[in-house]
């Protein structure tokens, strides 16, 4: 309330000292603890003189003017006590809602009414609708299309589009794949391989070596300036029959083990396939040269493409096949008979080289009819031993004959042949 009432307290004061004529003073009849009775009304008579409020009491130790209401006490500040009919400035509750003077809260707990719901017309309605379930159809089509671009027999995979100022990234190496190579029967790797189908064996420009094989150096590089001549006829003939090629080795005999622990007849020549190399008896050739040289360099010539022969039957796989059968034989007869049938296609094999290269390497007159005599006695029966492992001289002839004027591998598959062709 505004000042301009003079004699009429405000709110949160009290009028202090003697009582007007008319009035009475006030009691406290609720004993509320801080704070005050329900007021009661006052009136006051018209007076000349109006005194002025006094300020009210302060708090002890202060000294200020100010006539509201005191100060809130401390935290902890034990409260001042009420003595007779007034009350000294001291706390009291503050807030709309918990003041004892009121009757009453000054709010409402419950939330204020809602706005109501906006009204649209039904046109908008219906248009807004058609929009959305527009814009629903056209997500599930595009979503439709590329799900199924990823399924597209064309398309496989989608690529990201790539800037053309973008280096391309790299192609990740292909991962390693373990294949297993499917297991090929003996029988048909020896009766169908492909090294019959593969042709004819390739005529090389190769010389006899101008080498005299008059010691044990020079016949090791006898034959083996022999080995480049055969590399070069049978390479051509492994690729095409799908083979790879390797080079042999051409290696002395000696009296010592060999690393690839490969064993032969004394004083001749053999392949060992675990080493993938030719040994050659030197002895027996040095004996030969002194006693004949061409009928030497001849014989020197048919024993290392014999063995080359071997060798192709290794990379072909055939040599392995054929020895297979041979510990599966359940006689002595059946494990010799495999023997021979390999040994008769090595020479075969030889025969089919020298055909090949007769012109190259001088294979004709007096040394074309050394080769014949030599083929045509070469067989079991000059065996000290008299082991038939390697056919008789009249089937070496049968099969190294066609073979030589033919230069033919076809005609040395000898696993497909009677018994009595490889006896």
């Amino acid at each position: 309330m505004p000042d301009s009432e003079e004699g009429v307290p405000g709110p949160g004061h009290f009028a202090s000292g003697e009582p007007a004529a008319g009035t009475r003073p006030l009691t406290l009849k609720s004993a509320q603890p801080g704070g005050l009775g329900r007021a009661r009304s006052v009136s006051l008579d018209d007076t000349p003189v109006r005194r002025k409020a006094r300020p009210l009491p302060t708090e002890p130790g202060t000294t200020s003017e100010y006539s509201g209401p005191p100060v809130a006490p401390q935290t902890g500040v034990p409260l001042t006590p009420l003595t007779g009919t007034r009350r000294v400035g001291g706390p009291r509750p503050s807030g709309w809602h918990s003041n004892p003077s009121r009757s009453g809260a000054q709010f409402t707990t419950e939330p204020p009414p809602a706005a109501p719901p906006r009204q649209y017309s039904r046109p908008v309605i219906a248009g807004l609708s058609i929009l959305v379930i527009l814009l629903l159809t056209g997500a599930t089509i595009a979503g439709f299309r590329l799900v199924d671009s990823y399924g597209n027999v064309e398309n496989p995979l989608a690529q990201p589009s790539v800037r053309k100022s973008q280096a391309p990234l790299p192609v990740p190496p292909n991962p390693t794949v373990t294949v297993t190579a499917s297991v090929v029967p003996d029988l048909v790797r020896l009766r169908q391989n492909e090294i019959y189908a593969a042709g004819k064996v390739a005529s090389v420009s190769c010389k006899e070596p101008a080498i005299k094989p008059d010691s044990q150096s020079a016949i090791l590089r006898y034959y083996r300036a022999l080995l480049p001549c055969l590399d070069k006829a049978w390479a051509p003939v492994l690729k095409k029959a799908h083979y790879p090629f390797r080079s042999p080795k051409v290696v002395l005999q000696t009296n010592q083990t060999t690393a690839a622990s490969c064993t032969g007849e004394k004083n001749v020549a053999y392949y060992c396939p675990s080493d993938e190399s030719i040994y050659v008896s030197w002895k027996a050739d040095l004996k030969d040269y002194k006693d004949d040289p061409l009928s030497a360099r001849v014989w020197m010539i048919d024993t290392m493409a014999h063995e080359y022969g071997h060798h192709v039957q290794n990379l072909t796989e055939m040599l392995t096949a054929s020895w297979s059968r041979e510990g599966w034989a359940k006689t002595k007869a059946e494990e010799l008979e495999w023997s021979r049938r390999t040994e008769l296609q090595a020479s075969c094999f030889g025969a089919a080289f020298l055909g090949a290269n007769r012109k190259a390497l001088g294979l004709s007159g007096r040394k074309l009819e050394l080769w014949e005599w030599q083929t045509q006695h070469s067989g079991d029966e000059y065996n000290p031993k008299k082991i038939r492992d390697h056919g008789s001289r009249k089937n070496h002839w049968l099969w190294s004959e066609p073979a030589f004027k033919s230069a033919d591998p076809k005609l040395c598959n000898t696993f497909t042949a009677p018994a009595a062709k490889v006896s």
